[in-house]
């Protein structure tokens, strides 16, 4: 599997992740999405029309949605992260939180994007919907930790929880400050003490010193 890469993506690093977790290596090719604007050349159009990235290919097959790419590879090699086939509940709950991951993107990955890279924007929007988003995932997580459950769909992480993990953990490269979410807070620790866990630039491995938040506390 070849992934068209930008390491500043977090839609890329979605990619990398997953093939990490599940214990696939991935042949990757950098490509110059800022300031060189490759994934609007010529090669890369041919590749993908929409001009946007990560692009995955395998053989003849071309993926071009992360979400697609998370689903193959789990699909190949780690099929517990596609939820099980035999809970509808956790089937739906993936499938929910696949569809909302987009809204991520639009909202704090645009923030980011205006922030870091004068992407233009609208600043105020973006900054509102990111604020809807997260107050929408610390809701289902709340839940889910009070059924005694870590991650978006089940007692264990799923490809959903990956796809929706990297725009929330840069969201404050935006400017959408995370503090107010403690049950956000205690699945992206989760996360990222998972075994197989790799880094991209702004999301590290679990070594903050503040102490784990204590979300009954927070939630008055």
């Amino acid at each position: 599997m070849k992934l068209y890469d930008y390491v500043l993506s977090p839609s890329c690093y979605k990619v990398r992740l997953m093939a990490a977790l599940a214990g696939i290596t991935l042949e990757t090719r950098a490509v110059d999405f800022h300031p060189g604007r490759e994934h609007r050349g010529p090669a890369m159009l041919a590749l993908n029309p929409a001009g946007t990235l990560p692009v995955m290919t395998d053989g003849d097959l071309v993926l071009t949605e992360s979400s697609a790419m998370l689903a193959y590879i789990a699909a190949g090699s780690a099929p517990s992260w596609l939820g099980r086939a035999d809970d509808a509940r956790e089937t739906a709950l993936v499938q929910q939180w696949l569809a909302f991951s987009p809204r991520l993107t639009t909202s704090l990955g645009g923030a980011r994007l205006h922030r870091m890279l004068n992407v233009p924007g609208d600043i105020d929007a973006m900054t509102a919907g990111g604020i809807a988003a997260l107050r929408e995932l610390e809701m289902g997580l709340f839940e889910q930790r009070e059924r005694g459950m870590r991650y978006l769909a089940a007692d264990r992480p799923t490809i959903a929880d990956i796809a929706c993990f990297p725009y929330v953990a840069l969201a404050p490269d935006g400017n959408i400050l995370l503090d107010s979410y403690p049950s956000i807070r205690l699945w992206l620790r989760a996360i990222r003490a998972l075994d197989g866990f790799i880094e991209m630039p702004g999301i590290h491995r679990l070594h903050e010193l503040k102490p784990e938040p204590d979300y009954k506390a927070e939630e008055v």
